[in-house]
Formats: structure tokens, C-alpha cells, sequence
């Protein structure tokens, strides 16, 4: 006999899940049987403040239209409620939703670094100080009007940048607008589908984030994966000179000068996009290079790295740990105010969209806010109430179709 199927769901009383202080949210949690509303039971609330620890269980008895708790909050921040239900002896179902409580006023944890800028200004130097030399390779990538390279071009410490070149066939100089793809956190290839966007009629160009050789079988990333990278997210750490991300954020850099470089970019729109640890890399690249005029960063991670210092989550890759000394905490502190995004952010005027899922526990919403409050010029933000850390396809059409919207916005009336 088939098992009977149950179903928990939560919802806020306003689909977008946005309100103003000391407004009250209520949390309506509903559980089916296969379809069917169950009246029987009991659910459990749990009410958490951005992904930190409990505010508040509840324990509520179902009807048929469910069980409810309100909460409300006094500050800017986010609210994630998950209810729980024991559907059999040895099943336990839940669901979560976030909420947003004024976000538009969440703030940075700390200021910019006074020498946040003459920092990076010296490692801009240092770059520069590289001569851009560059291979690309011609390679096929299955689309009949789409040139495509395999191309690597020397950066600091060493390692290249190293992605996939695409652009239209026959293109003339000073044609294409421009676009940089950056990666999410792991050990992979640069992607083969940037050359889709190429047929968008825009110069496009994806890097791995690590400068390393492409389309190599699966095991060669995985045993660096588990290997040399293994701790690359916390490596050095304590100190902004030995963050393993400067290098990341200087091949960003110049994978923006190499797009700049080619005779078909049209002098006029670049663009920068990534979700995660890309989203990062897309908000410090488009922070370091005033040429970018588009900043697209999904689920952005690296934002407010000092959440802690006023008690609040702070993003992937959460550098400050609870088992760190107070002098090993300090000095994480520090080094990191110079890899945060909230203040890459206040360093563009591009125009710029963001995604935020209310339930994202590595790229908590507060964080995410955080750096998109910091942002100077025209902006957007996708809120998902009941999403985590993820970058849906939808979501990316949006990115792709806003992209456009920015070609044509910055080419104006022809």
C-alpha cells in the first residue's frame, strides 16, 4: 500500500516579505496529506534572527486553516521562520521563509578602512607592473558564428587568468559591449556556455576563479579541490597581504584589462557578473576598474566579514570562527575589512542588480543588504522570500535579459 504523502508549507502575510519596524509579521504555516488540509497535530515554530540562534520555539496545534505566529522587530535586519512537523514516527518535515524588516536601512558592521583605497591602489600597481602578456587559443564551442579561445594572460604571484573567449564572427572594432563571468566557490573549468551570450551580440569572457588550465577531466579539479585549494577560503587569513582572495580579486582585475583590450570592445559598457563567490568577485571588480558600468552579483558572498564586532551573521566564508583567540579574531577582523564587499561597493557608481534569498544561510540577507545599501548608483534587488543560497535558472534569465536592458540604456536613442 502507497504511503500517504505529506506537505508543510509557511508563508508571510505579504507575498514580498518586506516590512517597517515594530510592523508585525505573521508566519502561517499550512500541512497536506496527500493534497489534503490536516487538521490533526501539532507544528513547531522556531524564529531566528538572520540565520543566528533561536529567538523563540512555539509549539501550535493545527486546524484547518493551519497555525500562525507573529513576530515583529525593532531594527533593520531579517527575520527566518521554520515550522516543523512530525509526520510519521521516524519523519520529521519543515519548511522555512524569511522575512525583511526595513532593509533598505541595514548598514554596513564597520566603516571603510581609511586606507582601504591606497591599499588596493598599490596592488592595482603591482599588477600593472606585469606586463599583460596573453595566449588565446582557437578552439571550438559548437556555434557556427561564435569565434572562441581558450585564453590565459599573466597576472601576479605567477598564475594566470585563465577562461574562455567568445565573440561574434566578423565583429568590427569598437562594436561590442562587454561582459566578465566570474565563478561561484569550488575548483572548476572556466564555462563553454559564455559563448550563448556571445550570440547576444557581446564580448564575453568567463574565468576560473583559481587561473587554472581548462577542460581538464573532472579529476584533475577534484583532487585539487581536496588538495592544494582544500583550505583556499580561509588561507592566510590574518593578514590582508596573505588572503588567498587577493590574488582572485587581481585576476579579476585584469580579466577586465584583457576585455578592455581587445579591438572589438566598444570602449563604452563593461559588465561584471557572478553569483556567490563570483558575486564577490563581480562587486570587488566592478570596486577596483571604474570602466565597469553593469554590476550583476547573485547571492552576493564576502559581504560584512565584521557582522560579528555588533553581533550579526557575517557571509561566506564566515572568516572570523568562534574557536579563534581574541588576537587571532582581531587580526581576521582587520585583514578582512580589506576583502569585504560592503565596501567594494561604495567604490562604484555601475549600474547594478542583486538577488538575496531571505533563507540563505552562507550568504545571510543582512550581509547581502549590507553591500547593496552601499552601492552609489542605479540599483536593483530580486528578493526570494523562501529561497537559500541558490542561483535559479530564472533568476539568471533575469540577469541576462537585465544585461540587455543595460546595453541598450547605455547606448541610448540611434
Amino acid at each position: 500500500m502507497q504511503q500517504p504523502s505529506d506537505a508543510i508549507t509557511i508563508t508571510t502575510d505579504r507575498p514580498e516579505a518586506v516590512y517597517g519596524l515594530q510592523e508585525e509579521i505573521t508566519f502561517a504555516a499550512k500541512v497536506t496529506r496527500d493534497g489534503e488540509p490536516v487538521s490533526d497535530g501539532e507544528v513547531l515554530f522556531e524564529i531566528r534572527e538572520d540565520g543566528m540562534a533561536v529567538l523563540r520555539e512555539q509549539t501550535s496545534r493545527l486546524s484547518e486553516a493551519g497555525a500562525k505566529i507573529v513576530w515583529k522587530l525593532d531594527k533593520p535586519g531579517f527575520i527566518q521562520c521554520q515550522v516543523k512537523y512530525q509526520a510519521s514516527k521516524d519523519t520529521i518535515i519543515s519548511a522555512t521563509v524569511g522575512a525583511g524588516v526595513q532593509p533598505l536601512s541595514i548598514k554596513p558592521s564597520l566603516p571603510v578602512p581609511d586606507d582601504f583605497d591606497s591599499f588596493w591602489e598599490k596592488q592595482k600597481s603591482r599588477l600593472a607592473g606585469i606586463g599583460m602578456d596573453a595566449t588565446a587559443d582557437r578552439i571550438e564551442c559548437g556555434i557556427e558564428d561564435i569565434d572562441f579561445f581558450d585564453v590565459k594572460v599573466s597576472s601576479v604571484d605567477q598564475i594566470p587568468v585563465s577562461g574562455y573567449l567568445a565573440k561574434p564572427k566578423g565583429a568590427s572594432a569598437g562594436s561590442l559591449p562587454a561582459v566578465l563571468f566570474v565563478h561561484g566557490a569550488g575548483v572548476r573549468s572556466a564555462g563553454r556556455d559564455v559563448a550563448s551570450h556571445a550570440q547576444h551580440g557581446l564580448l564575453a569572457l568567463d574565468i576560473n576563479a583559481h587561473g587554472l588550465p581548462n577542460d581538464r577531466p573532472a579529476e584533475f579539479y577534484e583532487s585539487l579541490s581536496a588538495g592544494d585549494l582544500r583550505d583556499y577560503r580561509s588561507r592566510g587569513r590574518e593578514h590582508r597581504e596573505t588572503i588567498y582572495f587577493l590574488g582572485m580579486f587581481l585576476r579579476v582585475k585584469r580579466g577586465l584589462d584583457y576585455l578592455a583590450s581587445q579591438p572589438e570592445w566598444d570602449g563604452k559598457i563593461l559588465v561584471c557578473r557572478g553569483s556567490s563567490q563570483g558575486g564577490a568577485q563581480a562587486i570587488a571588480g566592478a570596486g577596483l576598474d571604474s570602466r565597469v558600468t553593469g554590476l550583476i552579483a547573485g547571492v552576493p558572498a564576502m559581504c560584512d566579514h565584521t557582522g560579528s564586532v555588533i553581533g550579526r551573521a557575517s557571509g561566506w566564508p564566515k572568516f572570523v570562527l568562534p574557536t579563534d583567540s581574541e588576537s587571532v579574531r582581531n587580526r581576521v577582523i582587520e585583514a578582512s575589512r580589506y576583502f569585504d564587499m560592503v565596501n567594494f561597493a561604495s567604490r562604484t557608481d555601475a549600474d547594478a542588480i542583486f538577488s538575496v534569498g531571505f533563507i540563505d544561510g552562507a550568504c545571510n540577507p543582512t550581509t547581502v543588504y549590507a553591500a547593496y545599501n552601499n552601492c552609489t548608483g542605479r540599483k536593483e534587488i530580486i528578493n526570494r522570500p523562501h529561497m537559500g543560497h541558490e542561483a535559479p535558472e530564472d533568476i539568471n534569465k533575469q540577469f541576462t535579459e537585465w544585461t540587455l536592458n543595460h546595453v541598450r540604456r547605455m547606448r541610448g536613442p540611434r
